[in-house]
Formats: C-alpha cells, sequence, structure tokens
C-alpha cells in the first residue's frame, strides 16, 4: 500500500525503478562485496538498498546508478565496521568467501583489482573508509571527486585515503605470473599434495609460504597459519593419505583466479586458492566453514 506521503506511482514508473537497479545490481555488488569480503553480506547490503530505493522520492534522483553506488558504499561501510568486531573472535583464520567468478563474470568485467582473495585478505588491515575509496578508485575507476561524494568527505581527504590505502598494501603486495603459469602451479600442487611428497611441494613454494585454513570452529581445519617450505609441506604430507580419501578436485575460477573446488559424495566442502609469485606459491588459502561455500557449491 503507498505511504500517505507518497503519491501512488503508476507501473511504469515502478518498472523503470526497477529496470535502473537490475542494470546497476551489479557494480553495487562488485562495491560491496570488494568492501565487506563476503557475499552473503554484500546482498544483505544490495537487499536493502532495494528497500530504500523502493522507498525514496526517486523523483530527486538524476543518477540513479551514481545514487545506487553511494547507498551502497554507505550501507557497506557501516555492515563492516560491526563485522569488524565478530571478526576479531572468529575462530581460526578469517578468510574473504569465495565467490566463482566464471558464473558471474560481471563481478571482474570493470576491473579485476581487489578482487582476489589474498588482496581482499590485505584489505582487512584498512579502515572501512579507506577500504571504500581504495575500492572506487582501484576497482571502479570512480574520479576522486565523486569518491569524496560518496564517502562524504572532501576531496583531498579521498586522494589521501586511498593514497595512504596504497601504501599499506604495498609492502604486502606482490607480483603475480600469468594465468597460465599459476593453473600450472595449482595442478602440481594438487598432485604433489595428494602424494605427499614432500620434495615436490617444497619446490613449489616460496620460502616464506603460508597455509591458512578457515574452517570457523564449524570444521576441522588447523586453528593457526602454517609457516615456511619446510613447515607447510610436512604439514600437507602428514594428512595427505586421509584427507584425500573419496575427494573429487574440480577446476574452477574463484576471484578472478585457477582454483580447485573439492568435493566428497557430490559435496563441496572446500575450495583451494592460491596466490603464485615468480618465487613459487606464497599463500594456500582453503575457504573450509560450510557458511561461506554456498556462492560457489550451486
Amino acid at each position: 500500500m503507498p505511504s500517505k506521503n507518497k503519491p501512488a506511482e503508476d507501473s511504469d514508473t515502478l518498472q523503470e525503478a526497477e529496470e535502473a537497479f537490475r542494470d546497476a545490481r551489479g557494480t553495487m555488488f562488485g562495491i560491496a562485496y570488494r568492501i565487506l569480503g563476503s557475499a552473503s553480506e554484500a546482498e544483505d547490503v544490495i537487499q536493502e538498498a532495494w528497500i530504500r530505493w523502493q522507498t525514496y522520492d526517486r523523483s530527486k534522483v538524476k543518477n540513479a546508478q551514481a545514487f545506487l553506488a553511494t547507498t551502497v558504499t554507505r550501507l557497506a561501510i557501516n555492515v563492516l565496521q560491526s563485522a569488524r568486531v565478530r571478526r576479531e573472535t572468529y575462530v581460526g583464520p578469517w578468510l574473504p568467501e569465495p565467490v566463482d567468478t566464471e558464473s558471474d563474470p560481471a563481478l571482474g568485467a570493470v576491473n579485476g583489482e581487489a578482487l582476489e582473495v589474498a588482496v581482499l585478505m590485505l584489505l582487512e588491515r584498512l579502515t572501512p573508509t579507506e577500504r571504500a575509496a581504495y575500492v572506487l578508485r582501484e576497482a571502479f575507476d570512480y574520479p576522486y571527486q565523486q569518491i569524496a561524494e560518496i564517502i562524504d568527505q572532501t576531496q583531498a581527504n579521498a586522494r589521501q585515503l586511498v593514497s595512504r590505502a596504497r601504501k599499506h598494501l604495498a609492502t604486502e603486495k606482490r607480483a603475480r605470473v600469468a594465468t597460465a603459469e599459476h593453473r600450472r602451479f595449482l595442478t602440481a600442487f594438487v598432485a604433489a599434495a595428494q602424494s605427499g611428497n614432500i620434495t615436490a611441494l617444497e619446490k613449489l613454494f616460496a620460502a616464506d609460504v603460508i597455509s591458512y585454513s578457515d574452517g570457523g570452529g564449524v570444521v576441522r581445519a588447523s586453528k593457526f597459519p602454517v609457516v615456511g617450505r619446510q613447515r607447510v609441506a610436512k604439514y600437507y604430507h602428514a594428512f595427505a593419505e586421509r584427507f584425500w580419501i573419496g575427494v573429487t578436485v574440480e577446476p574452477a575460477e574463484i576471484n578472478g583466479l585457477p582454483a580447485v573446488r573439492l568435493s566428497h559424495e557430490g559435496a563441496v566442502f572446500a575450495v583451494l586458492s592460491l596466490r603464485v609469485t615468480p618465487d613459487g606459491i606464497d599463500r594456500l588459502l582453503w575457504s573450509m566453514n560450510p557458511s561461506k561455500l554456498a556462492a560457489v557449491a550451486a
């Protein structure tokens, strides 16, 4: 029933509103996901944005895309501020929720920046506003004036936020290899891990390799990162025989890079992503929390 304070809208106007929202949805999800590192939380933000879009006086909106991007960004910043508290008490390493970019190529269509799992982990070190400014600039190429309007800052502050974010990330970001080389390392790692071949594993790893397993305290997974070439190789050797029994390994494109889905009796129970540098694999990222696998298990 229409609000008493707002005139009833005809079907054509509602249809236009739905079309505008649908046209902006890919960008909205891309912004929200990169800010939050969670597909489920991003979807919640999209739903809240839809409610606000329906109830807002759209006659005052000059640019629907800009209005919706602003709404989603501000909502995502608010959600991230509360999510940070929950993540501090998370059981074991917290990893971003993986997304299947093969079935949803629009997510990385504008720019693949701030989409890889390892990069999203680095973004966790930024403040919510720094993260939003960085995402808008680096992933979506928004001009600084528009970023300033979206995050309600001056243009000078917006530039400073992006600059500060870049400096934070510069110390940890690594040069990446070509996609074909990434896939070669992934295939070789799975084969070496299945056989438990320590020598083969060590040859694939960078000296400072780290293995993260996100089980969220729900499933059995290491609650601490495993660090160093020899330790990580021995770690995978230790459970090679029991872990891989009855497991189906399926290639996938996760967050814009080659990855694998692991399933047992038809149910996906893990997604493995890697960060591969010219020195070898330096990050192994296991998403195993069932609540984070819905977006890639369908």
